[in-house]
């Protein structure tokens, strides 16, 4: 069964053709990490989740799908423009049907771009306000309880609700290389 709204991430490079500073490789090193527990039976949480931010072409896509393929995992981009909708409870169904579809089969879903979908919660001044950050909630409870890796990717670090912050395993920033 296909979903429509989970796009496959490959890559043919190594790590060697990724420029990434010693903080950025110790902290992808901790994902790894979490990954070689998981293959013993020793791994301490059930999922892990990170978020990536930093300037576009700054590596993040390209080091989940590195990930993907040292551990031989299938990486899977969440396609946003599909999942995020007006209509109220379809984005909602829509995330579901994601999390339904991957549940058991510890894959890694690579959220690019997430700050469109893991805004900020507002102040609620309408019911709309309120169906936002009910979103928000729902897919922050699926997430935590999603069994694989997580990644969510932005430019806009600051953008993302604080709420998912803390419960982040790790954050990691990605700069560009030096001289680019």
């Amino acid at each position: 069964m296909s979903n429509p709204h989970l796009l496959p991430v490959t890559t043919d490079q190594s790590w060697d053709d990724l420029a990434l500073d010693e903080d950025t490789v110790k902290q992808v090193e901790q994902i790894k990490n979490w990954f070689r527990q998981s293959l013993t039976g020793t791994k301490m949480t059930k999922g892990y989740r990170s978020l990536f931010y930093g300037p576009q072409g700054a590596g993040k896509k390209l080091t989940a799908a590195l990930i993907g393929k040292e551990f031989d995992k299938p990486v899977y981009r969440i396609d946003l423009s599909s999942v995020v909708s007006k209509y109220i409870g379809e984005t909602e169904k829509n995330l579901e049907t994601i999390f339904d579809h991957t549940e058991g089969k510890e894959w890694i879903l690579f959220f690019d771009e997430a700050d469109a979908l893991f805004g900020k919660r507002t102040d609620v001044k309408d019911a709309h306000d309120k169906y936002s950050n009910q979103e928000v909630s729902y897919l922050l409870q699926r997430i935590e309880d999603y069994n694989g890796l997580v990644i969510l990717a932005t430019n806009m670090k600051s953008n993302i609700d604080d709420a998912f912050t803390r419960r982040f395993n790790s954050v990691i920033h990605f700069s560009l290389p030096n001289g680019s």
